[in-house]
């Protein structure tokens, strides 16, 4: 078997099926998309309410996390089982349940009369969104031909990484111009306009495979889920040595190793054949993804302080400042197939990363207090364009790596490689500015009351909403806090420079180049076969 060809690329499509002409594949293309945004916008638009709900029901701070960290749990949990059950079931069919089910958990949530009902609702909404997400993908694999098949792909990686920072910004707007329940009106109602095109044009599919379905390895893959995203979003609030943290530890690690040695033994009968993870293509898009949406979740937890603590802005005008970055995003992701077509994935995912480790050099060495917004603008662009190089090839790479029959299972890993990523990224840049602060802001407050002090060490936040009752040290305060701060991104940045350096050079040796070729050759081969 070569290491840089994909196992069971890609199959014919089953005899007797048409194909579907260009403005059925748009139509279907424009169902999955806004069915995916209106996924990806819930994952953060409820970010720009936390101080809202704090105050309306005197929720504490661990309550308000867990409303927004139960929906990211609940989605990563359940996307592989969810995925594998779309590919049994009938991937229309879940679709449409997971968009009704999405749309009423978001409508409970609005009208949502407590915390706990809240949470209630997120979970709902959470478990929709995993059978809508990996679905809307698979949707493309199994649909378009293979010709067209790169820049669906394309459309879909746009819409997933710059989805979330387009559905904070209108989030924030409605929040700003109306009440903050409104902000559930936009996942709403795109998910009913995504229920309508779906019934209109998404043709259904479904596979009938020969083995039962892996309901052991389903339910070890949600434990272990479970287990490492908790760790990932409760460490940084209660700790990492706290019971619950090293509990979720190593619940998830024991169910992970189990996961891994349970499939090895059921081998073409798994949920995931893990064995699939020595080709280039599944371990390099993998890894790609996670690296380049850890760092983009790092970056989103450094921007914002910086443009509201540092600069002074509002809410919506923070969440505004993101947009360049994912516009530039999604018109490159785009643009990503082209130019693998042209120069080969491996080139376009190497190109794209070092894209994005410039982005963040720039960022570390033009960052400053002074000067403002465009001292950053040009690195968040660098970032933009770079994950969006890098994207597309990489869930290309994955999707082509398992069989047809199995692109729910497919497109679940790609989503909970950006799951995992993104959490893992928020964790460990945000310590790593949270670290940098507190040690460049720990000499600087000679002079400051004790009681004040020990508050401006807490956070950039925490010094800023401290300092007035400083007297004649409050502008002394605030200057050092920011200059701090600004230490602490550049320690963060930095940082990310020297993983993206390593993801570099493992891409650009072991990347996937022959991924989407490989893929091509298969279907083709297969279909010849159909036809002959």
């Amino acid at each position: 078997m070569s290491s840089d060809q994909p196992v069971r690329a890609a199959e014919a499509p089953p005899s007797g099926t048409g194909t579907p002409d260009a403005r059925q594949l748009r139509a279907v293309l424009t169902a999955v998309s806004v069915a995916l945004m209106a996924v990806v916008a819930s994952v953060s638009g409820l970010n720009v309410a936390q101080t809202h709900m704090a105050v309306e029901w005197g929720a504490s701070q661990t309550t308000v996390l867990w409303i927004l960290n139960v929906y990211t749990l609940a989605l990563a949990a359940l996307l592989l089982p969810l995925g594998a059950a779309g590919d049994r079931l009938g991937r229309k069919r879940v679709l449409i349940a997971g968009l009704v089910l999405f749309g009423a958990a978001g409508a409970v949530a609005a009208f949502a009369p407590s915390p706990a009902v809240m949470i209630g609702a997120r979970v709902a909404a959470g478990t929709g969104a995993a059978m809508i997400m990996p679905i809307t993908l698979a949707v493309i694999t199994s649909t378009f031909p293979e010709k067209e098949r790169g820049r669906a792909i394309g459309v879909w990686t746009g819409v997933a990484g710059g989805g979330g920072i387009l559905g904070m910004f209108l989030s924030a707007l409605l929040v700003d111009v109306a009440d903050w329940r409104w902000l559930f009106a936009l996942p709403v109602a795109l998910a009913a306009v995504a229920l309508v095109a779906t019934v209109r044009s998404v043709p259904d599919s479904r596979e009938r495979p020969a083995s039962s379905f892996d309901t052991a390895g389903a339910l070890l893959s949600t434990v272990a889920v479970v287990g490492l995203i908790f760790v990932l979003q409760e460490g940084p609030e209660r700790g990492w040595t706290a019971p619950a943290t090293l509990t979720g530890l190593v619940a998830g690690l024991a169910a992970a190793v189990a996961f891994v040695a349970w499939e090895l033994r059921r081998r073409d009968a798994s949920l995931l054949d893990v064995r699939l993870f020595r080709e280039r293509g599944l371990a390099g898009g993998s890894l790609t993804l996670l690296v380049v949406f850890g760092v983009q979740a790092g970056v989103a937890v450094v921007l914002f302080p910086f443009f509201q603590a540092v600069l002074g802005w509002s809410g919506l005008l923070s969440t505004a400042a993101m947009m360049p970055m994912a516009v530039t995003m999604m018109a490159t992701s785009g643009l990503a197939p082209r130019a693998a077509a042209a120069i080969g994935a491996r080139a376009t995912m190497t190109a794209g990363i070092a894209l994005s480790a410039l982005g963040l050099a720039l960022m570390a060495l033009f960052v400053s207090v002074d000067g403002g917004y465009l001292s950053v603008l040009p690195g968040t662009l660098a970032m933009g364009a770079g994950m969006g190089l890098s994207m597309t090839p990489s869930t290309e790479a994955i999707t082509a790596s398992l069989p047809r029959d199995r692109q729910g299972v497919a497109s679940a890993l790609n989503d909970i490689t950006r799951e995992f990523g993104t959490a893992l990224g928020v964790a460990l840049l945000g310590a790593l500015v949270a670290g940098g602060y507190r040690a460049a802001v720990d000499d600087r407050l000679d002079g400051v009351p004790r009681e004040a002090a020990d508050t401006a060490r807490e956070g950039i936040a925490n010094a800023v909403e401290v300092a007035p009752s400083t007297g004649g040290h409050a502008h002394d305060l605030v200057r050092v806090a920011q200059e701090s701060f600004v230490e602490g991104w550049q320690r963060a940045m930095w940082a990310g420079v020297a993983v993206m350096a390593v993801l570099l050079a493992h891409i650009a040796l072991r990347g996937p180049e022959g991924a989407h070729r490989a893929a091509t050759d298969a279907e083709g081969a297969a279909e010849a076969a159909v036809t002959r």
